[in-house]
């Protein structure tokens, strides 16, 4: 996926980013390190905010951790999860209680967390129904808990411990070699010195066969996993596993959808389901699983086509929007404003193709190379992009000194939003200027590699995908920043655009791999959105409050759905809209395939166009909507726009609307225009 000569951008020494080596193990420190996984808050300042692995809310502090099965709070405007000190591990007589635990291992689907003065090691890997610890040497084992221990009892072998509390939850402890443990009210002890490996899990009331299966299953635990990408639209599990007999894992709602069973290896534990803010919880079995999304067409123009009759009008607003390309004018110095610039000229360069007007390419491509270079070559003097090798990442000029510069970026905030837009310019401006693509390859590639990076080589200059999540199945933009309720993505639509553009480039370059991990990339990021940010009528996953008043998830976190945004209050509909649809790009009609649920979203937002001081911008993205299934109601208010979004134009919603069916119909032109299909012939 990388040229043979990487590029790196200038280094630099951030005065605003947190120091790793708190946390993370020596041995780790010399590589790139994570900056947006799922582990976050465990290496942000004080490491001790809970964070959310699935089923279970897990808090590490004071040489201790404590697990939690959350519950839910909810109201029209939010769900969140509530932490609760269930069980908290620690040793007796701990001669130094106050060291700080460490990561000494981490991969695509777990974190191996060590409290060094305990002896303790926690195999924290993401969709196990048990809690794993090795004890790694003779202490005393100490499990408190906030709530009253009302039953405890053990198997005759005591390997098997039954805690039942006082506010309902029944607590099973394994061990793999006998542990003598007895209690009082909150407190359960080790009466002897015990090492081994011990497993909590709570027993889910989800079947009267729930402790059997649990039972059967306690032995095997995995200590990692990892997640590859075997074919286009293809994703592999693989567990590292000790222990006897099989694998129990948990698949949320989306895993369901995806899994992959054509050999039968995988049995699906019905008798087993958790409760989740991300949808029931459900047992499978098996130490790897594939999954596999419905292709999604990743093209450079409208899948449809535009219609000829409106050619003109397009052509007259692109003649107004590329006479006014001026890249001397641009005033913004910020990364992400100004990309956004960048990928709106790309546009018109597309569009003009599209309806045939080839006289624009020459200024467009003069606007692109104007722009975009000072940005690859380090003459852009108010910011630019440079390296930071503390963590393996690029950081803004600005946003080396100035965590709020860049909307954080300097903090490892937003990356995939604001490189996807430049990435975007680059590879339309290699397709119509091959030169010019081929003079700024490694640059190109070096930019991209910060979220796209796969490598897990140790000489990798970036961390691996730095914002997509495997086990969630999509990307997470929140940085170096620690927050109560874990990682957060606002919109769905800008990552999905980086992922997109960065299949474009792999395209413009002639890079079918690079095209093929980012198209599936692509996919897995669209189904996310449609799984846990769209939220239709009918859908029974959130809160029926939540669900009832939402058609759309503002801010999307670990812990916690919001109905609010970064920047704007939960009534501002149309920016929720907005938000999770710019840039208006061919993929877009991906993501809003289902024509029912685009209607029950435009019909709850469209009230809100009436509020005082509503942008025009937003506007044009309702109707841009609202076109897929009223194209001529949706053309004559967008004929009435006084402005556009500063990453959108006339030109891209006149493009957009005539682009559409005239009667729009849920349809599998997905699957039809897919270009793997074209290239492997299906």
């Amino acid at each position: 996926m990388t040229p043979t000569q990487p590029f790196l951008f200038p280094q630099t020494q951030s005065t605003v980013l947190p120091d790793p080596s708190t946390f993370f193990a020596p041995e780790l420190l010399s590589l790139p390190l994570p900056t947006n996984s799922f582990f976050e808050n465990l290496v942000l300042k004080n490491g001790d905010q809970a964070q959310y692995i699935h089923p279970y809310l897990i808090n590490s502090s004071l040489s201790s951790l404590t697990i939690c099965h959350p519950s839910k709070l909810f109201s029209i405007a939010f769900i969140y999860q509530v932490f609760n000190a269930d069980l908290t591990i620690s040793v007796l007589n701990n001669p130094n209680p106050n060291v700080n635990h460490v990561i000494s291992a981490f991969d695509d689907l777990s974190v191996t967390l060590d409290l060094p003065s305990s002896n303790l090691r926690f195999y924290l890997v993401r969709g196990s129904p048990f809690l794993t610890c090795n004890v790694l040497s003779n202490v005393l084992l100490s499990i408190t808990t906030i709530h009253g221990i009302l039953e405890f009892h053990a198997n005759t072998a005591q390997t098997k411990y039954t805690i039942k509390l006082d506010n309902g939850q029944t607590w099973l402890l394994y061990a793999d070699k006998m542990i003598n443990l007895t209690h009082d009210r909150s407190s359960i002890t080790c009466a002897n010195a015990f090492s081994g490996i011990i497993r909590l899990t709570i027993l889910p009331d989800s079947g009267e066969n729930a402790e059997a299966v649990l039972d059967r299953f306690s032995s095997c635990y995995p200590v990692s996993g990892t997640a590859t990408f075997t074919k286009p639209f293809s994703l592999e599990y693989k567990w590292d596993t000790r222990g006897g007999g099989d694998l129990l894992m948990l698949a949320h709602p989306l895993h369901r959808k995806l899994l992959y069973r054509s050999d039968g290896s995988l049995t699906v534990m019905e008798d087993i389901k958790y409760k989740s803010i991300d949808g029931d919880l459900v047992g499978v079995v098996g130490n790897s699983w594939v999954l596999k999304s419905d292709p999604v067409s990743v093209t450079w123009h409208s899948i449809k086509g535009v219609e000829k009759e409106a050619y003109p009008e397009i052509i007259d607003a692109l003649v107004k929007d590329v006479a006014a390309l001026d890249a001397k004018a641009i005033s913004t110095t910020s990364s992400y404003f100004y990309g956004k610039l960048v990928a709106r000229a790309a546009r018109f360069a597309l569009i003009a193709q599209e309806v045939s007007y080839l006289e624009a390419i020459p200024a467009i491509k003069k606007f692109l190379k104007e722009a975009i270079e000072p940005w690859l070559d380090g003459t852009f003097s108010a910011n630019g992009f440079l390296y930071d090798a503390k963590w393996g990442g690029l950081v803004t000029k600005q946003g080396s000194t100035d965590t709020a510069a860049d909307f954080g970026f300097g903090i490892y905030n937003d990356h995939h939003f604001h490189i996807g837009y430049f990435i975007y310019g680059i590879a339309v401006l290699a397709k119509i200027d091959p030169s010019w693509g081929t003079k700024y390859k490694t640059q190109a590639y070096s930019l991209m590699a910060d979220y796209m990076n796969l490598s897990q080589l140790p000489d990798a200059k970036y961390t691996r995908v730095r914002n997509f999540d495997f086990w969630k199945l999509h990307s997470w933009a929140g940085g170096l920043t620690e927050f109560a309720d874990g990682r957060n993505q606002e919109s769905t639509s800008e990552a999905i655009n980086a992922y997109y553009s960065a299949a474009l480039m792999g395209f413009a370059y002639g890079d079918s791999h690079l095209a093929s991990i980012a198209s599936t990339i692509s996919a897995f990021e669209i189904r996310s959105a449609q799984t846990w940010w769209h939220v239709r009528e009918e859908d029974t996953l959130y809160a029926e409050d939540f669900t009832r008043e939402n058609r759309v998830v503002g801010v999307l976190w670990s812990n916690k759905r919001d109905s609010g945004l970064w920047f704007a209050p939960p009534d501002s509909r149309e920016t929720r809209l907005g938000i999770q649809l710019l840039p208006l790009l061919p993929i877009s009609e991906m993501v809003f395939s289902d024509i029912k649920y685009v209607k029950e979203l435009v019909q709850w937002t469209l009230p809100s166009l009436a509020r005082e001081g509503v942008g025009e911008g937003w506007k044009g993205f309702v109707y841009a909507l609202e076109g897929i299934y009223d194209k001529n109601g949706a053309l004559d208010k967008i004929k009435t726009l006084q402005g556009h979004d500063d990453g959108n134009s006339l030109t891209n919603l006149l493009w957009w609307i005539h682009s559409r069916d005239d009667e729009a119909e849920a349809s599998d032109k997905a699957y039809k225009f897919c270009w793997f299909r074209h290239y492997s012939n299906q």
